[in-house]
């Protein structure tokens, strides 16, 4: 039976509301622009774990709170707890959205920076607000992209396009992202929750069983592909994020500078 109420839960930086068989799921640290913390990673692995569980979800509507979808990672609890090549938050998030079975929405506006990107190309619908700019911006911390995109983009966009959006890790907006496949459709901003839950209403009203019965043959023959990229994705940004180019990034980015990469590590002599 589809929830005949709405319940809403809290969980500060997290916010759910389940309605008529959607669950809405809203990124909560507006004055971060949603950056996402190992907290936060746990909390949505922990939603969508459940959302796959309960019969009554059918399917799951994502946003951010105030002007922006999210910043992706938070840059200085990435510097100052560095990830590493095995299980994480944001790894076990990543397991539990490429097994999600349910169709995931995504209405995103304002910042959708890094992960706030490649989170996205998990989702069956994305809209943009006609304010978003995408970015993946890895190459520019001197670390490597994540969630699968190394493997999800090229199919997707093309090598030569998914080369120079990682590569030179400059900023796109919604138009372009349309263009390239990333989002469904542009809206004004202020429509867009509004354009995105008609379609979450439109699937919640299909046969559920035969909705992700479709989603897993689509993704079937994907899947496994996807989680080994995001491994060799893990481990290499295990490394680079130790790397003394990480740490120039990173703190030049919370100091507001250009960072400096051409100090380098005293060579090692040679033998």
């Amino acid at each position: 039976m589809l929830l005949a109420r709405r319940r809403r839960t809290t969980m500060d930086d997290i916010v759910t509301e389940c309605s008529e068989g959607r669950l809405r799921v809203e990124l909560n640290r507006p004055k971060k622009l949603n950056a996402m913390t190992s907290s936060m990673y746990t909390k949505l692995a922990d939603v969508f774990s459940d959302a796959a569980k309960d019969e009554r979800i059918r399917v799951v509507l994502w946003h951010g709170t105030g002007d922006s979808f999210s910043a992706g990672n938070d840059v200085k609890a990435v510097l100052e707890n560095p990830p590493g090549a095995g299980e994480s938050p944001q790894a076990r998030l990543m397991n539990v959205m490429v097994d999600f079975d349910k169709p995931l929405i995504a209405a995103v506006r304002g910042a959708a920076i890094g992960g706030g990107t490649t989170m996205l190309l998990h989702c069956d619908f994305v809209y943009a607000g006609e304010s978003t700019r995408f970015q993946m911006p890895f190459i520019n911390l001197a670390v490597v992209p994540e969630f699968g995109s190394s493997c999800l983009l090229p199919p997707t966009i093309g090598h030569i396009r998914a080369a120079e959006l990682i590569l030179l890790g400059l900023p796109f907006g919604a138009s372009r992202a349309a263009e390239l496949g990333l989002a469904r459709q542009v809206v004004p901003d202020q429509n867009l929750l509004q354009v995105a839950t008609e379609t979450a209403r439109n699937l919640a009203a299909k046969p559920a069983g035969a909705l992700q019965a479709s989603k897993r043959v689509l993704k079937r023959s994907f899947r496994e592909q996807i989680k080994a990229a995001m491994k060799a994705e893990n481990e290499a940004f295990s490394v680079q994020v130790r790397s003394e180019d990480a740490k120039e990034a990173m703190t030049a980015f919370l100091a507001k500078r250009p960072p400096d990469f051409t100090k380098k590590d005293k060579p090692v002599p040679a033998t």
